[in-house]
């Protein structure tokens, strides 16, 4: 008898326990009003429903189903994260100048542990971000790229596009990542030789599989994968940059060097903190701009008229020149009208992630509601460039919507690297390298599509069978 009471206790005192759990996950503490929306099952929240596949350019359904729901301001969690997602684009912009005061940068648990970084702000005041983006810009800047990254970036297309000549056909976006991006981001970044480049793309496009996996690290998983992958690949550049300052004398020109000589001037720059900068470096080197170039030529392959176009201008660009095989010039760069409205639409209709996420420091209030500290936001910019009250047929690929845009106009309605004082600084380099690649590929090859290009989000937009061309030498 007694034993049956035993049990009978234990089963109450564990369903209380489930009960209070559920109840604080569902009424989370918040000194107002939380916007409208669900938090999902305990721990893993909506995660299941965003991840699920869709194949289409259009809003992932999971945003467009809350946002019907819901209106353009609604809460959720995302892997354990309270989080919420705004199409509110005023409430954006003001998310986007808030950085440092009520916001700071922040990913979701998976990618936190992908990309270890430490305290946002030092001792001494100086934002790492900001010593990061000053960093890149140095190297990734417009003074750099008038001053010898289009040139190395043009040789760079010119082998790859040749190489792929020679084969019966390409698998576009492994190629980008492997031969072009691969090459070109790891001699930038740490002067390594092809061979070494090989064996640390293989190991990095394994690693960030799990960007948006759910963090659940046990064996079998693919966040565990990911988080052993991304050991071997610290290990590799914790190497490159210990071998770097063992040399009594380092005459290379690439990041790590640059990042060296801070390590005496500014107090956080150490061995480590240069070895996990350069991880997140070439996060965006191996993954988005490679999806840039394969989104570019996925949409003019799909569109002859748009291809004709470009060849017209970028013959006509050749055309002008005392030396028809001489490098592009800024200037050159600069008259590619159309190709950068091409560049403008791709950057529009591929909505390679939904959104920019922030985390908020302080309580935010917004239209009657709370955002408490602690939570996430998720400022969805795919929302602005699909708005068909902002764009006509916003699911069709038409570079000439930008023929007679605006500067203003282009700002606010198309924002693929964020906003705010801490845009992407990579933003210059990535249009400059879509319009080298098309430049290249135009001017001197055709190409025809294989099989593949079927477009899915999950919720990184990526093909879902990548997607293959046969190229040759043009011959007219």
């Amino acid at each position: 008898m007694l034993s049956i009471e035993i049990y009978f206790v234990g089963f109450v005192i564990v369903l209380l326990t489930q009960l209070i759990i559920i109840y604080r996950w569902r009424n989370p503490k918040c000194n107002g009003i939380l916007p409208p929306g669900s938090l999902g099952f305990p721990f893993i929240g909506e995660c299941f429903e965003l991840i699920f596949p869709a194949h289409s350019y259009d809003l992932h359904p999971f945003i467009q189903k809350r946002l019907q729901r819901y209106g353009p301001l609604f809460r959720t969690n995302i892997a354990g994260s309270n989080v919420v997602v705004s199409a509110d684009q005023e409430f954006n912009n003001f998310i986007f100048q808030q950085e440092d005061k009520s916001v700071v940068r922040w990913y979701l648990d998976s990618f936190v542990k992908l990309f270890e970084q430490s305290a946002e702000v030092t001792s001494n005041g100086l934002s790492l971000h900001k010593h990061m983006r000053s960093t890149v810009l140095t190297s990734f800047g417009i003074e750099s790229i008038q001053r010898n990254l289009l040139s190395r970036f043009e040789k760079l297309v010119q082998r790859t596009l040749h190489s792929w000549s020679t084969q019966d056909h390409i698998d576009v976006e492994y190629a980008i990542i492997a031969q072009m991006f691969g090459e070109f981001g790891a001699d930038l970044v740490c002067s390594y030789d092809a061979e070494t480049s090989k064996e640390l793309i293989d190991k990095y496009i394994n690693t960030t599989s799990a960007v948006m996996s759910f963090p659940l690290n046990i064996p079998g998983t693919t966040y565990h994968k990911s988080l052993k992958n991304k050991e071997k690949v610290m290990e590799m550049l914790r190497e490159a940059v210990n071998a770097r300052l063992a040399l009594p004398r380092d005459d290379k020109d690439d990041l790590i060097s640059r990042m060296i000589k801070d390590i005496n001037i500014v107090d956080f720059v150490t061995p480590e903190y240069i070895a996990q900068i350069l991880f997140g470096l070439l996060f965006i080197m191996f993954q988005t701009l490679p999806l840039l170039l394969v989104f570019v030529l996925k949409f003019i392959s799909e569109n002859p008229a748009v291809v004709g176009e470009l060849i017209a201008e970028h013959d006509e660009i050749i055309a002008k020149r005392k030396n028809s095989d001489s490098s592009v010039t800024w200037e050159e760069y600069k008259s590619m009208t159309f190709t950068l409205q091409v560049v403008n639409e791709t950057l529009r209709l591929g909505n390679t992630v939904p959104g920019v996420m922030r985390k908020v420091v302080k309580d935010i209030k917004i239209r009657g509601y709370t955002i408490p500290a602690g939570w996430g936001i998720m400022a969805c910019q795919s929302t602005l460039h699909l708005d068909p009250n902002i764009y006509k047929d916003p699911l069709k690929f038409d570079p000439s919507r930008w023929k007679d845009a605006t500067p203003e106009f282009i700002s606010k309605n198309l924002k693929p690297f964020g906003g705010g004082i801490k845009q992407c600084a990579g933003a210059h380099f990535s249009r400059a390298s879509l319009c080298i690649f098309l430049h290249v590929f135009v001017t001197k090859y055709r190409w025809s599509i294989v099989k593949g290009g079927d477009i899915v989000q999950n919720p990184i937009m990526h093909l879902k069978k990548g997607f293959i061309i046969s190229v040759s030498e043009r011959s007219d």
